[in-house]
């Protein structure tokens, strides 16, 4: 799908982490989804061959086509965190109480713990004669800190946890963190990455799913790790979480992550927190997905534009989808947002 003559530069990306303005509107997105990239790209799927290696060419096609300047790898590897929730068919939503696999320290001790080293990460390396001069990957994780201490535990289980056995509750946590960090420390010393996202929700609409006090001493040590890993190879990070964020905005800042993405109208919509953190951090996308699948391109492109038009001059700003693109959202609809920011 033809929308652009632009050739990708992952150093306007940079200068957007930089806090300072690109040469020109740049994008920024979690994942898109297959059938948007296939549109894209003008190919389809492949249905043979290596089928990581083959996705992530066909994300690298379609990030290009759309204008941006790296492509996302949702996985490094085939790591992750088995639970019993993995077995079970995925429906549109799941419980954070379905699945758990540790209950007390006999069930922690029996766990297969997965070695980050001991996985395949290759198409790291195969996908460079396929990336256009200029791109790089952004490696996402296999879900977050808190994401897999939840999925392992169970989300109510885990806030007893906390209070009835809280050295059991640092064990799961330092384990996850540490098996995490390795999978980043690895997925780091491949020439192909230029970013690497930490992606780990981290509350409901209204509140954090544990006190800022409890993440603080249980989560944040983690993440300070991923931060500090990425800026030690030379990369930048971005925090992907979703939820209510704002009493913890700072702590964010004082990790020193690049940028943050996900913002929701109904939390605190990307303009405000735009006016509230430019200048201290990277804010990323914001076009919030109810607005985006409830409006038309008209209003959608109106929005954009409001938006790019707020960060000229000022810098710090990536335009994009408030979470991700998927399925449901109108595939015309997100092709406005793109054509907002190609055409600004």
């Amino acid at each position: 799908m033809k929308l652009h003559d632009r050739k990708p530069d992952i150093e306007n990306l940079y200068t957007v982490f930089r806090g300072e303005e690109p040469p020109r509107p740049t994008f920024f997105e979690l994942f898109m989804n297959t059938p948007i990239y296939e549109r894209l790209a003008e190919r389809k799927m492949p249905d043979r061959g290596d089928r990581e290696l083959e996705f992530l060419k066909l994300s690298v096609d379609a990030y290009k086509a759309a204008g941006f300047d790296y492509a996302t790898a949702l996985h490094a590897s085939d790591f992750e965190f088995k639970t019993e929730r993995n077995t079970e068919d995925r429906m549109d939503t799941i419980s954070l109480n379905q699945g758990f696999v540790i209950t007390d320290e006999d069930s922690f001790e029996k766990y297969q713990w997965p070695d980050a080293e001991c996985y395949d990460y290759s198409r790291l390396e195969k996908i460079l004669p396929f990336l256009p001069e200029g791109m790089k990957l952004m490696v996402m994780g296999p879900c977050g800190v808190l994401e897999n201490v939840i999925a392992l535990t169970g989300y109510d289980n885990l806030c007893f946890m906390l209070y009835d056995n809280p050295p059991l509750a640092k064990a799961v946590f330092d384990k996850v963190g540490g098996c995490l960090l390795k999978y980043y420390e690895i997925s780091l010393t491949y020439e192909s990455v230029g970013i690497i996202s930490s992606n780990d929700d981290w509350g409901f609409k209204t509140q954090t799913f544990l006190s800022p006090e409890q993440m603080r001493e249980y989560l944040f040590p983690w993440h300070r790790k991923i931060v500090e890993a990425a800026h030690k190879s030379g990369r930048p990070v971005i925090l992907h979480s979703c939820g209510y964020f704002n009493v913890v905005m700072d702590d964010v800042i004082e990790m020193d992550f690049d940028g943050k993405h996900s913002y929701e109208d109904v939390i605190l919509p990307v303009e405000d927190s735009y006016e509230k953190w430019q200048g201290r951090i990277g804010i990323l996308g914001g076009m919030d997905m109810n607005f985006l699948i409830t409006h038309n391109e008209e209003d959608i492109m109106k929005r954009c534009r409001a938006m790019l038009k707020r960060a000229e001059g000022r810098g710090g700003y990536a335009l994009g989808t408030g979470n991700s693109v998927p399925e449901y959202l109108p595939q015309d609809h997100y092709i406005a947002l793109l054509r907002a920011g190609i055409e600004y």
